[in-house]
């Protein structure tokens, strides 16, 4: 039965889609394979081995430290049967108690900050340059030279390689990164989470001259290009790209003045000086030029254009021609540009040169380098992260709010990246629950041929629910999908715990006791059972409790809530299960101090007979 329900309590998992899924498909088959030989290997190998190391007698041990356990284990089993006998005699008041608990589980899980997976130390960092539109290459790589002083002051950094030219927004000579490596985890205390707010402070403190931002990159790579949110702002209604700049600055003068976000800024170059000319069709025909000969004299001097190739020191090289720079850096640059005209002559006959300038009409206009679009709608890509101790779904909250609140009709936004997989991610988890929950509860109706075994079992969800939740928001951790992953683990072992003691009791009352007996009974004989298998458990995953290094996060998110959940299941639920076994049966029609009749659904599965106590 407990290998059933650990299998089952993942087939729904397995079967959800996209990047989540994936993830969920993962756990599912590494769980599902480990429990299938663990089933496999209790079945065969462990009843031989029992009966070779087992002894039949155990004589007192000597060990002073052996017999004080053993005392205190003793003391600890006959206060807890003493406690079960009252609590089963009491049965409706511990159901009130049950009660108050489930209402507790569900208005913490209501309020756990959500995410998407947590946020990872890998180890590097990001920096993104920019300066203002229009600044030269040499400024640009004096700015780099202030960040690397800026950053090596920090012994957590080992070293940086910069670009100028080039950044995840956008190419031009305003523009540059750093990649910032940092040294190995075991040599500094900080985690990248927590360095990134020191070193985005030295930066903008030292450095006047640029924006600079230190980001960290996504968890998944793919899914966006940094940490954080991504959101887009989008043009609903057909107000134009004026309107959507300024939707935009709203949106970012807003977010500065929320305490939960942090470098809220736009994913894409910022608008830039533009030389917009026109061509007089008119006065140049009467020239003798044609628009085609004015539009290849500006091309050939402004930008670079191929005109042959030559053979030079063993290679090929191409031949490029350009107006030296001095000759093309401000609009009486076309005064210098001549091209020849076809009906005006010099007086030796040939064609007269004509400057471009008296047929161009040039002015300067600010444009934005790149026009997005998002689900068919005009748009602008927003990032950004979550302030420290907030997580990633409270950010989006925020930048939700403002958007609704702060912005007129005709404005909207959608998620991408990460983000849009949290949204998917969150808004199937309840079903996702469920369907877990109901796949076991169809799994122990079959096993038990009984409807009111995997009721009682069941109960015993919430328990372990209000303490993964309670040991998540201790740690300041997010509702993402390594919590979820581990409530599902803890939902079936939590049912683990319960099964252990549901099944002697049914056995014990089919030998003919009471209801009571028969739950005390059981309580009794597998008390040290559930304790050992539970500790055993949430010994192994304490490393993941306290892990440190890549990817601790989510070792992080998963031991945290299966130790909680399986904590909370264990020593609450060794009270209360016998208690929901009790209620179950009653409702069923089993009386308290009847003969021991089965319950009035046809059939009681479980083990024939239950040991005797030792």
């Amino acid at each position: 039965a407990i290998t059933a329900v650990l299998l089952a309590v993942f087939v729904p998992s397995a079967l959800q889609s996209g990047s989540t899924g994936i993830i969920y498909r993962q756990f599912a088959l590494t769980i599902a394979v480990s429990m299938f030989f663990s089933a496999f290997l209790a079945l065969t190998f462990t009843p031989a081995l029992c009966a070779s190391y087992l002894k039949p007698e155990h004589e007192r041990k000597k060990n002073v430290l052996f017999r004080r356990f053993n005392d205190v284990f003793g003391w600890t089993h006959r206060t807890y049967i003493g406690h079960v006998g009252h609590a089963v005699r009491h049965a409706p008041r511990w159901m009130v108690v049950f009660l108050a608990v489930a209402v507790a589980a569900g208005f913490f899980y209501a309020r756990l900050p959500g995410s998407f997976l947590p946020q990872e130390d890998q180890g590097y960092l990001l920096a993104m340059v920019q300066l203002p539109p229009g600044a030269t290459k040499q400024r640009s790589e004096a700015v780099m030279r202030q960040v690397w002083g800026v950053l090596r002051k920090n012994p957590e950094i080992e070293h940086a390689l910069d670009i100028v030219g080039f950044s995840p927004v956008g190419s031009g000579e305003n523009n540059g990164m750093a990649f910032i490596q940092l040294t190995d985890w075991s040599k500094r205390k900080l985690t990248a989470e927590q360095l990134i707010p020191r070193l985005n402070a030295q930066l903008h403190g030292d450095i006047r001259d640029a924006s600079v931002v230190v980001v960290n990159l996504p968890t998944v790579h793919g899914l966006g290009q940094f940490g954080g949110f991504d959101m887009y702002l989008e043009d609903t209604g057909g107000l134009g790209r004026t309107a959507l700049s300024q939707a935009l600055e709203t949106v970012l003068t807003k977010a500065k003045q929320d305490k939960v976000l942090v470098n809220v800024r736009p994913n894409e170059l910022p608008p830039s000086a533009q030389l917009d000319f026109s061509i007089d069709r008119v006065q140049a025909a009467s020239m003798g030029l044609s628009a085609t000969d004015v539009a290849n004299a500006a091309s050939l001097m402004l930008a670079p254009t191929q005109v042959g190739q030559m053979f030079a020191e063993g290679r090929v090289k191409f031949v490029m021609v350009q107006a030296a720079a001095p000759y093309r850096m401000s609009r009486s640059a076309f005064n210098g540009f001549y091209t020849p005209s076809s009906t005006q002559k010099n007086p030796d006959g040939t064609p007269a040169m004509i400057p471009i300038s008296s047929v161009i009409k040039s002015h300067w206009e600010l444009v934005s380098p790149s026009l997005a679009r998002f689900n068919g709608n005009p748009g602008i890509e927003v990032v950004g992260d979550a302030a420290p101790g907030y997580a990633s779904g409270q950010a989006m909250d925020a930048m939700r709010n403002i958007v609704a609140r702060d912005l007129p009709r005709g404005f909207g936004f959608d998620w991408a990246g990460e983000s849009f997989q949290e949204v998917a991610s969150s808004s199937g988890a309840p079903m996702l629950m469920a369907l877990s929950i109901l796949v076991v509860f169809l799994a122990l109706a079959a096993l038990y041929e009984s409807w009111s075994v995997p009721v009682a079992v069941l109960l015993i969800v919430p328990l372990a629910l209000l303490g993964t939740v309670l040991f998540t928001m201790g740690r300041g951790l997010a509702n993402d999908v390594f919590f979820k992953i581990g409530l599902v683990t803890v939902i079936g072992l939590a049912a683990k715990n319960a099964i252990l003691i549901i099944e002697y009791a049914v056995a014990a009352q089919a030998e003919g006791k009471t209801l009571r007996e028969a739950v005390v009974t059981a309580a009794h004989l597998r008390f040290r059972p559930i304790l050992m298998t539970s500790f055993a458990f949430i010994l192994g995953v304490f490393p993941l409790f306290v892990s440190t290094g890549a990817g601790a996060n989510a070792r992080h998110a998963i031991g945290t809530g299966v130790i909680g959940g399986l904590l909370f299941a264990t020593i609450f639920g060794l009270l209360l299960i016998p208690v929901f076994y009790v209620i179950v049966r009653r409702l069923c029609g089993d009386k308290l101090d009847g003969s021991g009749a089965a319950a009035t659904e046809t059939g009681s599965g479980g083990p024939a007979s239950a040991p005797e106590p030792p």
